[in-house]
């Protein structure tokens, strides 16, 4: 089992060299290999699911605080799958709608390099290598946003590219002065020196800086000026990758790692605050602005920040109640988020346009795509038995048990604006009858479809097994097995530098 940690950074970072020589190779060869790779991963990640115990891998034997290690538990097992999983659609999406562009190889290149980039953020012990992955994830999705290199999508991919620059540059200062604190690097160690400290004004400094760095890559508001021109830009397989799983990645996960885990923030009133506050603005303008936007793939993006806000709400509840609800939502925002940006690309595969003033009908011609945006749709906006509803209602749950009751009540009611502008896009989109224009269009390729089938279905699969909360027993088994382990971990806190540490 400590073999396999190294390979989820090794086999990505391979493959991306490979495929940068693979230039001018038949695009079927590099979409196999491409699938091939991210499978396996996927495959990897399965076999970690279930495990418990922290497992430490220590690179060149030298063990911690010394060496750098990879280190896997029950929050890295789940990351690990959310990414890999939705990596593989995206790649199987990608074998028919990147043969619009050129350089298809350099493409798959790219996206195997922040893979790289993601798993390595999850699996390291080392919070200056966390900030290296980092990087490394961050230059790999400025190359894939310009990717059409149109004037849109590059200067999307510039405005991206400064905010996240001073995004660096923040977390690199916060992780210095923790060195200067302390003078140490990993994780478990740092957690354990600064477990004897009080919350100084430097310290407290330092947690700020940190803070508005992952908030930025999180696109939480006021720090997401970057991603409604990020998102729409890309690829349709880039988009539900940056918002399934990298802003989750980057900013929520590594949020949650550096504060419940190496800060111990557990006791500090403010801080949880501090992410109430911004979850709870989050949730709202980020719905407010979906709801008057019409381009297609801009209303998903303003979307994503209102659903990260629900994230980010309910981890600042600080209640193991309101871990499990934002690890869960989470886990289905990732689901159908990324089943969602994918439906936009078939869409505007299809059409050519992401307008939504230009479309209607498109049920009629495009039956998967329709009928997977619908699941995507109820999904979101938290209707039974779909898996958002279940997450919402526990985030709701959660904030009552807190007593946050008024924040309960804007939940419900941005999960209400949700469903509004959700059901815009079912109305101008794929309701009523097709138009003139559109008369000629037809279903994408198999390879498209089944992202969006196992996508959609996943949706309902969760939903289904969630049924089991109602029993008050005992949790079903999507939350038993994947996320009960993560909110162990959290709830664990700082004895986080007990499990790492050798003896």
């Amino acid at each position: 089992m400590v073999q396999i940690l190294p390979l989820f950074i090794v086999i990505p970072m391979g493959a991306a060299f490979v495929l940068a020589m693979l230039g001018k190779a038949r695009h079927g060869f590099v979409d196999w290999f491409a699938n091939i790779v991210t499978g396996l991963l996927l495959v990897l990640a399965i076999r970690l699911t279930g495990v418990r115990e922290v497992i430490t891998y220590a690179m060149g034997k030298w063990l911690p605080p010394l060496g750098i290690v990879l280190v896997l538990d029950g929050l890295s097992v789940f990351m690990l799958l959310i990414v890999n999983l939705i990596s593989f659609l995206a790649t199987i999406f990608s074998i028919s709608y990147m043969e619009r562009f050129t350089a298809k190889a350099k493409f798959y290149a790219m996206f195997m390099l922040m893979l790289t980039g993601l798993n390595g953020v999850i699996l390291t012990g080392d919070i200056f290598n966390m900030f290296v992955f980092f990087e490394i994830a961050s230059i790999a999705s400025f190359v894939l946003v310009a990717f059409g290199t149109e004037n849109e999508e590059l200067e999307a991919s510039f405005k991206y590219n400064v905010i996240s620059s001073v995004t660096s540059v923040l977390l690199l200062f916060g992780i210095a002065l923790f060195y200067g604190m302390t003078g140490t690097l990993n994780m478990a160690h740092l957690s354990q020196l600064l477990a004897g400290r009080e919350f100084s004004p430097g310290l407290l400094f330092t947690v700020s800086l940190l803070i508005a760095g992952f908030a930025t890559k999180a696109a939480l508001v006021p720090f997401h000026a970057w991603l409604p021109d990020a998102h729409p830009s890309a690829p349709a397989p880039v988009s539900a990758m940056l918002s399934g799983v990298f802003v989750k990645t980057l900013g929520i996960y590594v949020g949650m790692r550096i504060l419940a885990n190496v800060i111990g923030v557990t006791n500090i009133s403010r801080v949880w605050n501090i992410l109430l506050v911004l979850g709870t603005i989050s949730m709202v303008a980020g719905g407010l602005l979906a709801l008057g936007q019409q381009d297609y793939k801009r209303l998903l993006a303003y979307s994503t920040i209102s659903q990260v806000g629900y994230i980010m709400f309910a981890f600042g509840l600080g209640t193991p109640l309101g871990y499990i609800a934002a690890l869960f939502h989470l886990a289905n925002h990732a689901i159908f988020k990324a089943l969602m940006f994918l439906n936009s690309g078939a869409v505007e595969y299809a059409t050519e346009t992401r307008d939504l003033s230009k479309m209607g009908g498109l049920s009629e011609r495009m039956p998967v795509t329709g009928i997977t945006s619908t699941v995507g749709t109820l999904s979101i906006s938290g209707i039974p038995p779909f898996n958002g509803f279940w997450s919402k209602l526990l985030i709701i749950i959660a904030a009552v048990q807190a007593g946050r009751l008024t924040y309960a009540i804007i939940a419900v009611l941005v999960s209400v604006l949700t469903l509004a502008y959700f059901l815009k896009v079912q109305r101008y989109a794929f309701f009523g009858k097709i138009k003139e224009s559109l008369s000629h269009i037809k279903e994408v390729p198999v390879s498209m479809c089944i992202s969006l089938i196992v996508l959609a279905a996943l949706c309902l699969v969760i939903g289904l097994d969630a049924f089991g909360i109602l029993k008050g027993i005992n949790y079903p088994w999507f939350i038993r097995t994947i996320i009960e382990p993560a909110k162990e971990v959290l709830v664990n806190g700082t004895n986080y530098a007990l499990t790492v540490l050798p003896k």
